[in-house]
């Protein structure tokens, strides 16, 4: 019996995670540590993502995508994520919470108009949910749009927007902004695509100082009666929780395939350190001590790494439905990351506390994934909230 490689389930998965994984190596490690330090966004490197295919890796080709699944998906940003995990959070906002919701939820009008310069690179995009009162309290948003004849009228603040500015006063180029609609009720969600360049619509301030993910560009922006012709509504008026919902999924899927990328780095630089290093004249691996941590980082790395590839097989980008497993992975992967990296630092002692040696960057960006796209804390309650239901696992 052939056997099944879950991490490659085809020749074509396999091709794309070599691709991605060269480009990687060659050309975003080599800047990570440079742009982390100026936190300034790579524009130049992000463009050339629209040129391997990557931008618009789940896009339908005949809007300028790749057409690939969620395990496509999966690959590219664990193979970005162990080079530069906060380039790669940017890869994530534009691809997956920009092209991927537009590509899942619009109409063929609204794809033609937004996404090919999405897939090409010409447009970098990002997602407005997040305000600064209402994160994991998604309906506590108090953005509003005010339908008025053939528009709607938006105003808000948004906090927390990857890709919301791509340098310190330039904002983002367009963006799927989330707002509740006059007309229903104040609880339903509408969607609506936003260009730079709309009157009204400005970038409120360029957030800096940030602890890890620093190579990407995190802004709040705020909309002023910013007026929005109905035609670029996604989808129902009030109908977009369920699109939400839908692409937070993919989100926290793609957000553990990072933390595999993390991990799988701080086990490759502790496990070479581990040879390399000389204590009381002998290798740091022959030490009980040292041989737990990179013993029990692999371990956990393969584990999570098989959940994510596991979880990644069985969705269906279309649909909703897969909140259990999408948070669980979220969970697992984050909290995993973040350890692996930890120990990375211990092993290495005094030099893994050094930029050099890049553990400690890999800890400071893990951290990042147990609090955005979800916190551990949603993810405890969604989940308990849907096993519930459930009195055997299959």
């Amino acid at each position: 019996m052939a056997r099944t490689d879950i991490y490659n389930p085809s020749s074509d998965h396999q091709a794309l995670r070599e691709l991605v994984r060269t480009f990687a190596e060659r050309e975003v490690e080599p800047q990570a540590h440079e742009f982390n330090a100026a936190e300034r966004f790579n524009r130049p490197l992000f463009d050339r993502l629209g040129a391997l295919g990557l931008l618009g890796i789940t896009v339908d080709e005949r809007f300028g995508g790749s057409g690939l699944d969620a395990v496509a998906a999966v690959i590219a940003h664990e193979e970005l994520g162990a080079a530069d995990a906060g380039f790669t959070l940017s890869y994530l906002a534009h691809a997956m919470l920009y092209a991927n919701n537009v590509n899942v939820n619009a109409n063929d009008d609204q794809r033609d108009r937004w996404l090919p310069g999405a897939c090409s690179g010409a447009e970098i995009g990002g997602m407005c949910m997040s305000e600064p009162g209402a994160g994991t309290d998604v309906m506590g948003m108090r953005t509003t749009a005010v339908r008025r004849g053939d528009a709607y009228v938006l105003n808000g603040t948004k906090m927390w927007i990857t890709n919301g500015a791509v340098s310190d006063t330039e904002l983002g180029d367009v963006f799927l902004v989330y707002a509740k609609t006059e007309d229903a009720g104040g609880k339903a969600l509408s969607s609506f695509l936003v260009r730079k360049g709309t009157p009204g619509f400005s970038l409120g301030q360029r957030l800096k100082d940030k602890l890890g993910m620093r190579s990407s560009p995190t802004a709040e922006l705020v909309f002023e009666d910013v007026e929005i012709p109905a035609a670029d509504r996604l989808g129902a008026d009030g109908r977009a929780t369920l699109c939400m919902m839908r692409n937070l999924e993919l989100e926290r899927l793609t957000l553990a395939a990072m933390s595999l990328g993390i991990a799988r780095r701080a086990i490759e630089i502790m496990n070479r350190y581990a040879s390399d290093r000389q204590s009381f004249g002998r290798p740091l691996r022959d030490y009980g001590q040292i041989q737990r941590h990179v013993a029990e980082s692999y371990a956990e790395f393969m584990a999570g790494r098989a959940y994510v590839y596991s979880v990644a097989g069985q969705i269906d980008l279309t649909r909703a439905g897969n909140r259990v497993d999408s948070d669980g992975v979220k969970l697992y992967a984050s909290t995993m990351a973040k350890n692996v990296a930890d120990r990375a630092i211990q092993v290495l002692g005094g030099f893994g506390y050094m930029g050099e040696y890049t553990v400690e960057r890999l800890w400071r960006d893990a951290k990042l994934l147990e609090i955005g796209g979800g916190t551990l804390e949603a993810h405890h309650k969604n989940m308990t909230r849907d096993l519930q239901s459930l009195e055997r696992i299959r």
